[in-house]
């Protein structure tokens, strides 16, 4: 009976929001009155969703097309055709639950990984996972440490909800600081999140020092680690701290297939965490149940397509190598990258400089850290790129 009203509530939402205009604005309030919507800046609203207001004034008939999506670290290669091959055959039978699919996919994760399947987590992408780990661990009265600048959403969502947000400032060359992380942590710290590569820097730890550092600080307060870009790296089975989250329940690494494996848009993501935890954080997430049963066979019939992933990674690459040379001939010095993004700084306000840029059709993001103006360029198609260097040249 619960299950059923639960479903019929959803059901009723959803019909609100697709036709019930007379209810838009009561409905409006309530979700306002969220304390994660209500606590929003203006910045985090900018930062979260400049993509969909974009697409929207275009497909309305802004008079200027979108010839260069490079805002949100997509992957514009993928997903793979064995994925969109999967979701084809998997829509006929996409009116039942996906639970043998579900089992099949972390069984091949913990194959790969070499962990067994209680430590593996699911979710629609690993944004609900995320917020799981900022609700259960970013308690009110607590804290959460994390760079500055890094990827924002765990934190940001903590905050809202009373936690204080500890931001440690990166090192010279664009790393996460470790050593002064781990000098921020007190007695109120609930967590403390690693995003390695980081976003937006876009630079990559030093193994051997990131492992110790986990080993340290987990002794004391939880470690997330978030592994979103490791697929862009020359050895993430090297790389990644998967082993040592499986056995140590201080320990979460969080891994999406919206990147490489060109899921954004499908969503699913998981975390390799121990059971002890996962039960915590399965506390505040629908967890695999928020994925579709054809994202999940789309999953399943991609996940380690070596062929399709080394393809976009290669292009990826050259891609990448393009930007660098087209920064270099206009002067200008830029962060190197270990994914699929350049973080470079501008000459101009960044506000007005993702302006011009977007009025010449060209989708960039911008940031400001140490008293400096940044540009984050995600990587495009060859086209995309050759786009982004003619609006950029008008403007260089």
């Amino acid at each position: 009976m619960g299950n059923s009203i639960s479903r019929r509530s959803l059901l009723k939402r959803g019909a609100i929001l697709a036709g019930g205009l007379p209810f838009a604005g009561s409905l409006l309030d309530k979700v306002q009155a969220s304390p994660l919507i209500a606590k929003a800046s203006p910045a985090d609203m900018r930062y979260s969703m400049p993509e969909v207001w974009t697409e929207r004034e275009i497909a309305l008939g802004a008079p200027v097309p979108l010839k260069a999506r490079l805002f949100a670290n997509e992957n514009p290669f993928g997903p793979s055709d064995k994925a969109k091959k999967a979701i084809e055959e998997a829509l006929p039978m996409s009116y039942q639950y996906p639970f043998r699919s579900m089992g099949s996919l972390v069984d091949k994760i913990a194959a790969f990984e070499k962990v067994d399947s209680s430590s593996i987590l699911m979710a629609s992408g690993s944004s609900p996972l995320l917020m799981a780990a900022a609700l259960y661990y970013g308690k009110p009265g607590s804290n959460v440490i994390t760079g500055d600048p890094s990827y924002s959403d765990l934190p940001s969502k903590a905050e809202r909800m009373g936690c204080k947000w500890i931001k440690v400032p990166v090192t010279a060359d664009y790393k996460l600081d470790l050593d002064a992380m781990e000098k921020a942590i007190d007695a109120n710290t609930g967590l403390v999140y690693i995003c390695n590569p980081n976003n937006p820097t876009a630079t990559v730890l030093d193994n051997v020092k990131l492992r110790a550092f986990v080993e340290r600080v987990s002794k004391k307060v939880m470690v997330f680690v978030d592994e979103a870009y490791i697929d862009y790296l020359d050895d993430p089975q090297g790389t990644t701290l998967i082993p040592m989250a499986s056995s140590n329940p201080n320990i979460i690494v969080a891994r999406t297939f919206s990147k490489l494996y060109g899921f954004a848009g499908l969503r699913i993501g998981y975390v390799v965490t121990h059971p002890d935890t996962i039960k915590k954080l399965s506390l505040y997430t629908e967890a695999s149940m928020s994925i579709s049963a054809p994202t999940l066979d789309a999953a399943i019939a991609s996940y380690q397509d070596r062929e399709f992933l080394d393809g976009a990674l290669k292009k990826t690459n050259a891609s990448k190598a393009y930007l660098y040379e087209v920064l270099k001939k206009e002067g200008y010095t830029y962060v190197p990258s270990s994914t699929n993004f350049v973080l470079f700084p501008i000459k101009m306000e960044g506000k007005q400089f993702t302006d011009e840029m977007m009025k010449r059709g060209v989708g960039v993001r911008f940031w400001k850290f140490n008293n400096t103006d940044f540009c984050r360029v995600s990587i495009g198609r060859m086209d995309e790129m050759e786009a982004f260097a003619a609006a950029f040249k008008e403007l260089s």
